[in-house]
């Protein structure tokens, strides 16, 4: 593998911070950041999904509401928001 000039860089100035004594280093932060960020990711998506399911097995229930009367509170939400002092 052969990194950019670009990544270089990048590489050169976290060395030079003294954090990091090798390029392997920070390849091997750099991996285990980014599996930290796909297991979250990963975790945001399952629980989006489960939500999903639960909002659709609300509707099929007839638990939902109309579209018009879901804008309708939004809106109200939105102006108490905009009237509540800061």
């Amino acid at each position: 593998m052969t990194l950019t000039s670009k990544q270089e860089k990048v590489v050169q100035v976290l060395l030079a911070t003294g954090r990091f004594h090798s390029v392997s280093e920070v390849i091997e932060t750099a991996l285990h950041l980014l599996e930290e960020e796909n297991r979250a990711y990963q975790i945001w998506v399952d629980e989006t999904r489960t939500k999903i399911d639960e909002g659709i097995a609300s509707l099929e229930r007839g638990e939902g509401i109309d579209g018009e009367t879901f804008v309708n509170q939004l809106l109200a939400d939105l102006q108490q928001v905009k009237e509540s002092p800061k």
